[in-house]
């Protein structure tokens, strides 16, 4: 059992639990706790293999990252999504988001299947 083991369990555990890894290392969310670090590849390879939604956008273009976090929404983790219409002080499904880094070129995994009725633009 590694040291992220008992992490990724919690994630998995969670609604909306997932890990993201971008230019400054990386960060698990799960239940109300996030944790960070640097060890990004072997995180990331141990929580892919558990099933945990992964997004990994280092090799994405700076702005368009910069794009999703200033002016996207962010994850309801441990809690439920807000209604819509969603804006950018929203807390939305794991999936709106992950759909946006998606778009924007950054590897994902385990990513939630996307709602056929659903309105990604809020």
């Amino acid at each position: 059992m590694s040291d992220y083991a008992s992490y990724i369990t919690q994630a998995l555990a969670t609604e909306g639990g997932h890990l993201q890894i971008g230019r400054g290392g990386f960060t698990l969310h799960f239940g109300l706790s996030r944790l960070s670090g640097y060890d990004c590849d072997t995180v990331k390879a141990e929580a892919i293999a558990a099933g945990l939604p992964v997004y990994d956008s280092r090799k994405v273009d700076f702005g368009a990252v910069a794009k999703i976090v200033c002016s996207g929404p962010m994850i309801a983790v441990g809690r439920s999504p807000d209604p819509k219409p969603w804006n950018a002080f929203s807390s939305v499904p794991l999936y709106h988001v992950m759909e946006a880094y998606r778009q924007a070129g950054a590897e994902v995994h385990h990513m939630p299947p996307v709602p056929v009725d659903s309105d990604l633009d809020g």
